[in-house]
């Protein structure tokens, strides 16, 4: 089997603990996985599968990924999804010295400095796993988008796990997709939006491709709101302003000492010392969140 090693160099600090956390609640079964501190996934370069494997090199401040596979090559698709996928370009210097003018904000950056945003290998799976999210826990999502990627993806050579490509654009819209779990319309919104992206009917986006306007196009498609939209655009269009502001978790996180729910409005504004970096603040306060719950547990 053909095999591929190049490195990615990044300036300091990254968490790469928390990057394995996150990528490993969100796996897709059968398409990606975390062990042995690798997250590992299949890929489709050249047309070709292959199996990506990605480790960190903390001495030398690198990640150092591995392709498996007949197209097995170092190729600079690959390297920029990488990049945008880890968020190894963010200028953390200048996002601190922005977010520690906030106190909160500051002692949670001091505690876990190397948090930056998860990106994603692909934006269509960012999008289709925000729809099947909604509403939902983070695992049943999981449990969801595994059960489509293990009817409709491409079956792979079985590699540490790993049997299927995610699914394409094509092959839900055309999938039937009637018992996999989900509500009928967001059944009907992922494959409306699958059969609009197929088609080209939509301005969709590819990471590393232009993002004008696509996340307006997504508020026009049937089932897609708010969240799903700025959700997409924090993590798939890399967009560091992204906020998810109907969230619930983010909006406990902002309340948690104020008698009275705030407005969308008295929220807009709270947020807007935060500005241009709300996607890092989304992070930070959706990892209070889940290290709260942690300790609430423990304590139990």
């Amino acid at each position: 089997m053909n095999e591929s090693h190049f490195v990615l160099d990044y300036t300091p600090p990254v968490d790469w603990a928390f990057f394995l956390h996150y990528f490993s609640t969100r796996s897709t079964p059968g398409v990606e996985v975390v062990n042995d501190e690798r997250y590992i996934r299949s890929v489709v370069v050249d047309g070709l599968p292959c199996v990506l494997f990605v480790e960190h090199d903390s001495k030398n401040h690198r990640l150092i990924a591995t392709i498996q596979g007949a197209s097995a090559r170092r190729s600079m698709d690959v390297e920029q999804r990488l990049r945008r996928m880890f968020d190894l370009d963010a200028d953390m210097p200048a996002i601190h010295a922005a977010l520690i003018k906030d106190g909160r904000l500051a002692r949670h950056i001091a505690a876990s400095p190397g948090i930056r945003v998860p990106g994603a290998w692909s934006a269509f799976e960012v999008i289709t796993r925000a729809i099947v999210g909604q509403q939902v826990s983070v695992k049943a999502a999981s449990t969801l988008i595994g059960r489509i990627a293990e009817r409709f993806g491409t079956p792979s050579d079985v590699v540490d796990g790993i049997r299927r490509q995610f699914p394409t654009p094509h092959q839900l819209a055309h999938g039937d997709l009637s018992d996999i779990g989900m509500p009928g319309k967001r059944t009907q919104a992922l494959q409306s939006l699958s059969h609009a992206i197929a088609t080209e009917r939509l301005p969709f986006c590819d990471l590393g491709q232009s993002a004008n306007g696509v996340k307006d196009a997504l508020l026009e498609q049937p089932g897609i709101g708010p969240w799903t939209a700025e959700y997409f655009a924090l993590r798939a269009l890399r967009d560091t302003d992204g906020w998810p502001g109907t969230d619930l978790i983010l909006k406990r996180q902002l309340t948690t000492d104020m008698d009275a729910r705030l407005s969308p409005a008295q929220l807009e504004r709270k947020t807007a010392s935060w500005r241009p970096w709300r996607a890092y603040v989304a992070m930070h306060l959706w990892h209070m969140a889940n290290n709260d719950s942690l300790a609430l547990k423990g304590s139990q």
